[in-house]
């Protein structure tokens, strides 16, 4: 389980009808996303769609912050639940969807942090509520990538989750899937291999 991107520095290297073509695809993006919302507004059944679009980048910025899995998918189930019972509320103002729910995801990353008893210092409850350009394509960059890693093989899935989520080792990875380390070395290599090129394909 990153490339929609919220208007990053055009590159001056591309051809003026490429860069034109990267406009009117990104306009026609938010006139997708306000009639989207819109429709929402007036029948809940169709947050579905919101949410399947902005699962992934909701995910991305929650893992970025909080370092652990169960935790960032119940903080990622509690921004969606909280953006739904307050969806009426929101006003298009030509900000994405996305931005909205990251301040959402921030309020609740900073409330859990002192419900906890953790002493959160201003840097770190500045830096949960900041999300600059360059944050938003990262976390667009770990979305794509995760929509990626789920259209994976089964195996080479499993081993791209224990390895570089759950951080296992090669040897661990093999005794939890029950195959030699060479098998699972060979697993990650194709997996690796095929993200590369989608992620290059998707970021084309």
């Amino acid at each position: 389980m990153l490339s929609v991107t919220f208007f990053p520095a055009i590159r001056f290297t591309l051809l003026y009808g490429q860069t034109a073509e990267i406009l009117l695809k990104a306009l026609k993006r938010e006139a997708d996303e306000r009639l989207l919302i819109e429709a929402a507004q007036k029948d809940p059944a169709r947050f579905a769609e919101l949410y399947e679009l902005n699962f992934e980048r909701v995910y991305a910025y929650v893992a970025r912050r909080v370092q652990d899995r169960s935790e960032t998918e119940d903080l990622t189930a509690e921004v969606f639940h909280h953006a739904l019972a307050n969806l009426k509320r929101f006003e298009w103002r030509g900000i994405p969807f996305a931005a909205w729910l990251y301040r959402i995801a921030a309020n609740l990353i900073s409330d859990r942090w002192q419900k906890s008893g953790r002493e959160v210092t201003d840097e770190e409850q500045v830096a949960a509520a900041q999300v600059g350009p360059a944050e938003i394509e990262d976390v667009e960059r770990r979305a794509t990538l995760f929509r990626l890693v789920e259209g994976l093989p089964a195996e080479q899935q499993r081993v791209v989750v224990l390895r570089f989520v759950e951080q296992k080792s090669i040897k661990e990875v093999a005794k939890h899937i029950r195959k030699t380390e060479g098998a699972v070395k060979q697993l990650q290599f194709r997996a690796l291999t095929t993200l590369r090129a989608r992620m290059e394909g998707a970021n084309a």
